[in-house]
């Protein structure tokens, strides 16, 4: 008996690769519905070899749904995901809307598994913020030998994490600039084709971002909240992959050496690090794969027990979709969830 799984924001970027990666991985599954807002109903999407028509979340009956993959943005999810767990439906939340609640885990299941068994509290579960997810992949085994003391991140993030928005803009103003074309800019601030914006959501009263901010946030209740973080997130000309560079300041000694020799072992991490010309990865050679990506690991000579990695990966698969579903999968292989028509 499989599970039946409900996506709601099924006609968007995470949405579309929501459901690709639950036919790639073959999750148990009885039935899979789309969902997402009434101006969208009917339109067609595909899963596996399947097409699904959209049908209409406000309308939708979740009373013998077991899991749905919310992925419709944050307001929304603020409305409907404490009804949807109210009808006995889990939710796995990829928005900011839930992640900071004490009552719902934020979850990166090779990182914090243990966590999960707090989604009682709400029927909900949060994913994390894209540039979280990767960061703390690379980070947790590190931290599990030498405790992590400090972090200064800088992020390189593509324009698919403004969505499909964010994605059409970059490809309108690139032909704009060949052809000779006026540039206009809606979804970033300042234009992006052959740029970068140090911006990336609203500013807060400290200077900071609302994304520099999650960063900070996410990293301490997954990971540690004795680390000190710091972070600028800055977005830049790519459509898909978000890079980041990271210096780390540890409590305990660890050369650049032991480290690649702990990231190679790591669940969910593949170290490519080679001091040679193109030994490295780039968020161009990521799109597409699963795993969270790990270069130029060297120590920092200017402060004790100090190293430098670069991080890539896939934003809308381990940053998002594949995320959530990894997720969902974490609940069947736990048993913390049966099919409801088992029942």
């Amino acid at each position: 008996m499989g599970f039946k799984i409900a996506i709601a924001g099924a006609t968007g970027n995470v949405g579309r690769e929501m459901l690709n990666i639950l036919s790639e991985r073959a999750f148990p599954v009885s039935e899979v519905v789309a969902l997402a807002s009434s101006r969208s109903v009917g339109t067609e999407v595909s899963f596996g070899d399947k097409t699904l028509k959209v049908k209409n979340l406000e309308t939708y009956d979740f009373s013998d749904t077991d899991i749905c993959l919310m992925s419709a943005g944050g307001t929304v999810s603020k409305k409907w995901s404490p009804k949807i767990g109210a009808q006995g439906c889990i939710v796995i939340d990829n928005s900011s809307a839930w992640r900071y609640d004490a009552d719902v885990p934020l979850i990166v299941p090779e990182v914090n598994p243990d966590a999960i068994s707090g989604y009682t509290k709400r029927n909900i579960i949060a994913n994390p913020n894209c540039s979280t997810a990767q960061l703390v992949v690379a980070l947790k085994p590190l931290h599990d030998h030498a405790k992590i003391k400090r972090l200064v991140v800088s992020t390189y993030q593509s324009v698919s994490g403004a969505g499909k928005d964010g994605m059409d803009e970059l490809f309108n103003q690139t032909r704009a600039v060949f052809v000779a074309d006026p540039i206009s800019s809606q979804k970033f601030t300042k234009r992006i084709a052959f740029n970068v914006i140090p911006h990336i959501d609203d500013f807060m009263e400290d200077g900071y971002t609302k994304e520099e901010w999650k960063v900070l946030a996410e990293t301490k209740k997954m990971l540690d909240p004795k680390i000190k973080v710091t972070c600028t997130a800055v977005r830049v000309p790519v459509f898909i992959g978000h890079s980041e560079s990271v210096n780390i300041e540890f409590e305990n000694e660890i050369t650049a050496d032991e480290a690649r020799d702990i990231l190679r072992d790591a669940p969910g991490c593949q170290v490519i690090d080679k001091h040679e010309d193109g030994g490295y990865i780039t968020p161009y050679e990521c799109a597409g794969e699963d795993a969270t990506f790990i270069s130029r690991i060297r120590e920092d000579a200017t402060v004790e027990n100090g190293l430098n990695i670069w991080i890539v990966s896939d934003n809308l698969r381990k940053g998002a979709a594949l995320n959530t579903i990894q997720i969902a999968e974490l609940m069947v292989n736990r048993r913390l969830i049966k099919p409801r028509a088992e029942a």
